[in-house]
């Protein structure tokens, strides 16, 4: 539609009608324009039939071809994402609420919708547990690791017993700490 209207106003510059003139003759029609939809407009109902009419703006507003082989699985999640943060009686979305994070690896189809936060931490030991459910999440201001000796000695373990004995004092440290 832009492109149709700038080579009608093309037409109408080669015609030596003065630029200013051509712009109040848009503004004009766009309050035209508006006037006749607010006369025609019809109320909404985004919640029938599951939000179907949503999730059908979403999927014409996904309509590329770099999604198009899982249109209906973004569009869902960008439905699921918008009606989580939105505020139904003041009419209003807070688009800051939602973010993307992106991964490297998988496919489109492995994207999804996460209700919270999302904390993107390498593991600090390899035999971590990837998947925690109902977690309890301490937020530390401090650093949370054992003392490092002041002094230029070194640390020498020979037998598993001398490693046992450094590994519960740091425990005690942390317990100590916490």
């Amino acid at each position: 539609m832009a492109g149709a209207i700038l080579e009608q106003a093309q037409k109408l510059l080669d015609k030596g009608i003065h630029p200013l003139k051509i712009a109040d003759g848009f503004e004009k029609a766009c309050d035209i324009a508006v006037a006749k939809l607010d006369q025609i407009k019809e109320p909404l109902n985004i919640t029938k039939n599951n939000h179907e009419n949503l999730r059908k703006c979403a999927m014409t507003a996904l309509g590329s071809k770099v999604v198009s082989q899982c249109q209906a699985h973004y569009a869902d999640l960008a439905l699921q994402s918008v009606l989580h943060v939105a505020d139904l009686e003041r009419k209003d979305v807070n688009f800051d609420l939602i973010k993307i994070v992106a991964k490297a690896g998988g496919a489109l189809e492995d994207s999804q919708f996460i209700e919270g936060i999302v904390l993107d931490k390498d593991f600090s030991h390899p035999q971590m547990s990837k998947e925690i459910h109902d977690a309890k999440v301490l937020i530390l201001t401090c650093p949370f690791e054992p003392p490092k000796p002041k002094t230029k000695h070194g640390l020498e373990i020979t037998s598993a017993k001398d490693y046992e004995k450094l590994y519960a004092m740091e425990q005690k440290y942390f317990v100590d700490m916490v």
